[in-house]
Parts: C-alpha cells; sequence; structure tokens
C-alpha cells in the first residue's frame, strides 16, 4: 500500500493504538505493526497504546513496552487498529486528535472510515490479515508472525468461525512458515483459563437463561459478582463465545459493568440475526455474527432493549 509506506518514512515518531479491553486481534495487530516497521525502519521511535493486556500476551514481542495512559505526545503518524468507531479508542483520543496523520487499518463491517486514511476489509478475518495484505510477507520477521497468527487464531475461533475463508488459511499457513509456534499460541492464549476465569464463566454460566422461545441464551455478572471473585473485565473474555455454542440457541448475550455506569454488551449469533446491526443502533459495532456496544443504563433495561431487537430479526 503506497500510502501506508510513504507515511512511515516520513514520520520520525509513530503511536499505535487499538480498541479498549484489547482482545487477541487488537494485540496482534498493534505489535505485529509495531515489529514490522521497526523490521524495516529500526531508527523510527515507534509507542503502543492499551489498556493492560491479559498475562497470556506477554510472550508477544513488544508487549512489555506497552503503555497504558496518555503520554500527552504528539505524532508525526498514528495507527488506529481494529476499531470502528471513536468511542472505542477514547482513553487515547487526545493524542489521536493531536497527531499529524492518522491511518486507520480494521475488518469491522461497521467501519465507515476513520482518520485521514482508512483501510477496511470487511471480508478479512481480523485485522491481522488485513495487515497480511499490506504487508510484503517475505519481509515479516517470525516476531512479527507470531503477533499476526495469535489474532487470526483469536478472531477466528481456531478457524472455526465463519469468517474464516480459503485467504485466511493460505495466510495463516504463510505465518507458520516463519516458524511460529501454533500450539503455544493455540493452547495459551486461547484455551487455558486461569482458575479465576474458570469460576466467572462457571457464574456466567449459572446466571444465564433462554428466552425468545429458547433461541436466545442470555447472561450477565454484576459488579459484586466481579468483586467477590476478584476478577476483571480481561478475565470474561471467552464467556461469550462459551453461551453462543449452546445446542438449538440462535443469539448469545452477555453483559456486564463498566466505569461510570456503563454495560459492556456483546452479542454472537450462529445463522439468523446481524447483530452488528444491532450494537450499530447503540453506537457500537462489530461483525454480522459478532458485535458489540456500551450502553448507559440499568441491566434490566438495556436486556429489555437488546432482546427487542434480537426479537425483530427473528
Amino acid at each position: 500500500m503506497k500510502e501506508f509506506i510513504q507515511q512511515i518514512q516520513k514520520a520520525k515518531n509513530i503511536g499505535i493504538t487499538g480498541h479498549i479491553h484489547p482482545d487477541g486481534d487488537c494485540i496482534g495487530s498493534c505489535l505485529g505493526l509495531k515489529q514490522y516497521i521497526l523490521d524495516q525502519y529500526p531508527e523510527k521511535t515507534i509507542d503502543v497504546y492499551l489498556e493492560p493486556i491479559g498475562n497470556e500476551f506477554y510472550f508477544l514481542n513488544g508487549s512489555d513496552q506497552i503503555l497504558s495512559q496518555d503520554s500527552g505526545q504528539t505524532y508525526d503518524l498514528f495507527f488506529v487498529l481494529d476499531c470502528s468507531s471513536t468511542d472505542r479508542f477514547e482513553p487515547f483520543q487526545k493524542m489521536i486528535e493531536t497527531a499529524k496523520y492518522v491511518i486507520c487499518i480494521d475488518h469491522h463491517i461497521s467501519n465507515h472510515g476513520l482518520g485521514d486514511y482508512c483501510k477496511v476489509d470487511p471480508t478479512a478475518s481480523a485485522t491481522c490479515e488485513v495487515l497480511c495484505q499490506i504487508f510484503s510477507m517475505d519481509k515479516v520477521s517470525k516476531k512479527c508472525a507470531q503477533c499476526l497468527y495469535t489474532g487470526i487464531v483469536h478472531d477466528t475461533g481456531v478457524f472455526k468461525h465463519s469468517n474464516t475463508t480459503k485467504q485466511t488459511m493460505i495466510y495463516a499457513g504463510e505465518l507458520l512458515e516463519k516458524g511460529v509456534e501454533s500450539s503455544k499460541i493455540i493452547d495459551e492464549t486461547f484455551y487455558q483459563k486461569t482458575y479465576i476465569q474458570n469460576r466467572i464463566l462457571g457464574q456466567a454460566l449459572i446466571n444465564s437463561f433462554l428466552c425468545c422461545h429458547d433461541q436466545v441464551i442470555y447472561s450477565s455478572i454484576s459488579k459484586e459478582e466481579l468483586e467477590y471473585f476478584e476478577a476483571t473485565s480481561a478475565d470474561l473474555n471467552g464467556i461469550i463465545d462459551q453461551l453462543r455454542v449452546t445446542k438449538g440457541t440462535e443469539v448469545a448475550v452477555f453483559l456486564y459493568p463498566q466505569k461510570e455506569g456503563s454495560l459492556k454488551v456483546s452479542m454472537r449469533s450462529n445463522e439468523k440475526v446481524d447483530v452488528a446491526k444491532i450494537a450499530e443502533q447503540f453506537g457500537g459495532g462489530g461483525h454480522i455474527r459478532a458485535a458489540g456496544c456500551t450502553i448507559f443504563g440499568s441491566f434490566d433495561d438495556t436486556k429489555q432493549k437488546i432482546i427487542e431487537k434480537i426479537e425483530e430479526q427473528l
């Protein structure tokens, strides 16, 4: 991508960020982009800004250098990755606004364009796959490949989600040829859970119930339950996917509290419901089969609003 290379070459300092509550694709794309640029331009100053990441991702190169607070720095170039709307990078919005040039790279269908240049491919399984399109694969190092493979593994659910395509598998194969430790990545970052994560998952399953003629499974975790299990939002990763595989259901919905009275809503669907359309109505976004949003309100009111929108499609 001509614009991608030209802006990197011109910039002396570069900032990179992804969405709040970073997942595998967000973390992998941010660290993968940083590594790729440094491999070609070691003289560049590059900072990655993300909220605290899970320790299962600490093996990725550069993870120990991630900054979690706005530094007040002004950047020549700022990359926004895996974000479909401005509220998704809110903690670092001021730095993005003051950057001289902003490039957005994403794969969410709800992304209608961010920054001075925006590269969005809704057919790609992950933002890491979009980066594979942009990068010269012969220049991708093992350290970079580890990051990109991690992102693809997480956003495809280890290659089992419907967003997995022939091209996804081709890129995954090329990354494996770089020496990527596939088993380690899949086992230690996707399947393995801490004791706390298993306990909070158990509570979410106990809290779940079926509605809409058993086509929807809904669950939530309260602030009090998070405190009781000494869990954080990072420990809730994977709960929505466990709900989704409940036999006979079409949609899974999971709610949990965030700061300042807001609730995070995660949704997954199997065949009939476009959850991205629902998320967009509440200022969020995502994919047809996986999306989310943030809503201010009570658990009961939020549940009612979301279920009503699902019922309309069902």
